[in-house]
């Protein structure tokens, strides 16, 4: 024999489980310090500047194109 099953308490429990599922990931994403944030900021201005100085010099560009 089957078990019964509570549609609107299995629905109401899976809207609280992505919920809680979402205030992790924002908590991860905005729980930061202001030390870490200029940090994580820094190493990724120093790494686009990296990048840069990696490319090809094509010369001035020709702005008629």
């Amino acid at each position: 024999m089957s078990q019964i099953i509570n549609l609107r308490t299995r629905r109401k429990q899976a809207a609280r489980d992505a919920a809680r599922a979402e205030g992790t990931a924002n908590a991860g994403r905005h729980g930061q310090s202001k030390a870490q944030t200029a940090l994580h900021k820094a190493r990724a201005d120093k790494a686009e500047r990296d990048l840069d100085a990696h490319l090809r010099d094509t010369g001035p560009q020709d702005p008629s194109r």
